[in-house]
């Protein structure tokens, strides 16, 4: 048998799954009326579609994040398990169908997310809108947070994207700016700083998400939180990066969970309201705390 050099070993290690990874398999009744009823209404889920670690707590407990505008992305982003190609036109019915499943299923909260459709002159916005609207007319005591894409720059369909009502606007950064050619090749550092600040000055409740292990350095996070918190952001997410498949990039490092209270307190102090910090976290895990973060 031939031994890896050392610092192969080492790099194995490092890929090697701690045991604070682990997490239950998605089992139960509620998990399963969750599962028809998304299969039932057609619908896409990014707890599916993007490989989430906690879908089998989430769904267990009757909640789903909801992603419209169809499964596949207009990006090629390093690091997400979304399909990537030429998106099918988009359903124009979505919107009632996502609102009729969101009240059959009773949520109290919930959260709606797309992809990107960069080849919209709109990038779905009228999509976005109307999904909101229809939802707080068929279930008006729901709140709602909306995940939303970056607009490139079309502040038009940023306005309309978040002017349906939603108690919560989040666009995630991803990562620390180094790393932005690496890990969102279509993306841009400053450009997203900018739609986080103008979501604020239209007076929605901003909120984003990091993800750590992707070979970031503790004072480029810091400098992440600064940024943010200077363009207005109020909520903040930290997880661990899990590689999706061998195609996409690979884990740097896997973050201790020690480290991630550490953030949650630096984040705090740095001005943040409210720091969602673990291994597990993820955009909208735990997102029903987040509705009523002052602004």
């Amino acid at each position: 048998m031939i031994e890896l050099p050392v610092i192969e070993q080492e790099k194995a290690k490092k890929r090697q799954k701690p045991d604070w990874l682990r997490v239950k398999l998605p089992v139960g009744q509620a998990y399963a009326n969750v599962r028809k009823i998304v299969d039932e209404n057609k619908l896409h889920t990014i707890c599916e579609s993007g490989n989430c670690p906690n879908m089998g707590e989430c769904w267990g407990e009757g909640t789903a994040t909801f992603m419209i505008l169809g499964n596949v992305c207009t990006r090629s982003c390093t690091f997400c398990a979304v399909a990537t190609g030429r998106p099918p036109e988009y359903d124009v019915n979505e919107p009632l169908r996502v609102a009729e499943a969101i009240k059959t299923m009773g949520v109290k909260h919930a959260v709606l997310t797309s992809v990107n459709r960069d080849e919209l002159k709109d990038r779905g916005a009228e999509i976005w809108y109307q999904t909101v609207v229809e939802t707080k007319r068929l279930a008006p005591q729901t709140t709602i947070e909306t995940l939303i894409p970056d607009t490139k720059g079309n502040w038009d369909a940023l306005y309309r994207m978040i002017d349906g009502g939603q108690e919560v606007v989040s666009h995630n950064m991803e990562t620390v700016e180094r790393l932005y050619r690496r890990v969102r090749p279509q993306a841009r550092y400053q450009r997203s700083l900018d739609q986080i600040k103008l979501t604020n000055e239209y007076g929605k409740r901003t909120k984003s998400g990091i993800m750590l292990g992707l070979g970031e350095t503790e004072d480029e996070v810091f400098k992440a939180m600064d940024d943010l918190v200077a363009h207005g952001l109020h909520i903040l997410t930290l997880g661990q990066y899990l590689q999706p498949t061998k195609m996409h990039i690979e884990v740097a490092e896997f973050i201790h969970p020690d480290q991630f209270d550490k953030y949650r307190e630096e984040g705090l102090k740095r001005g943040l309201k409210y720091v969602e910090s673990g291994p597990l976290v993820r955009s909208s895990y735990h997102a029903e705390r987040h509705v009523n973060v002052p602004i």
